[in-house]
């Protein structure tokens, strides 16, 4: 996105912003014919073609291959359905520099993950079996969060659309909606975020993003 595009008044959450929450919602659970849908009202919004490519692309980390593969393929579609109908949408943009490899990239991801999270992130889990950190850093903080072509407030929306689809994934909900504040987007924001997605994507995604929120909420230092 642009500057212009993401730049929203104070408090609230830009139009290509709320666009991204059920995409990411209904692309993580899967659903289609509803996905549809919300990609149509999203590039209406203004979303670029490569906006909502990166979500979708970013969708793998959180749902994995099929399911990004799928919306993928429904973007495809839904973008040449609309160029027959003489609608052309704005192509976007790719990353302005080159994505670090191997060691590069996982120091880069690294420094990503600090800078989201607050602090480095250590825990039991990474020590009981370490791969799944350096996967963290190298393919989700690294090689995705690297991708300049779509900001780190819109990276963050739409995990937490995904995530508020996906039940069992409660704890890091929470964690991302405290992240998507460490980004700079406010509480009022955010709450702003549990609406759309109450709204758009469901009861469901709406009742998890909720609590969720709160919960980060509740634990943010004052």
């Amino acid at each position: 996105m642009t500057e212009q595009s993401t730049a929203p008044a104070a408090n609230t959450l830009s139009a290509q912003q709320q666009a991204i929450l059920p995409i990411a919602a209904f692309a993580a659970a899967g659903d289609i014919a509803k996905l549809n849908a919300v990609l149509n009202q999203g590039l209406d919004a203004g979303l670029t073609i490569s906006d909502a490519r990166e979500v979708l692309v970013q969708l793998y980390a959180y749902a994995g291959f099929p399911r990004s593969l799928n919306a993928l393929t429904e973007l495809m579609q839904v973008v040449q359905a609309r160029q027959q109908r003489g609608i052309h949408d704005a192509p976007g943009r790719e990353p302005s520099h080159a994505i670090p490899k191997g060691d590069a990239l996982r120091a880069a991801g690294t420094a990503n993950q600090t800078r989201l999270v607050g602090q480095a992130v250590q825990g039991p889990i990474f020590e009981f079996e370490p791969a799944i950190g350096e996967y963290l850093q190298s393919h989700l903080f690294g090689a995705i969060f690297e991708r300049d072509n779509l900001d780190w407030q819109s990276r963050e929306l739409a995990t937490v659309g995904m995530l508020s689809a996906l039940p069992g994934a409660e704890a890091q909900l929470q964690s991302h909606m405290t992240m998507s504040m460490n980004t700079g987007l406010t509480a009022a924001q955010m709450q702003q975020a549990v609406q759309v997605l109450g709204e758009r994507a469901g009861a469901e995604s709406g009742k998890r993003a909720r609590e969720a929120l709160a919960k980060a909420l509740a634990t943010r230092p004052r």
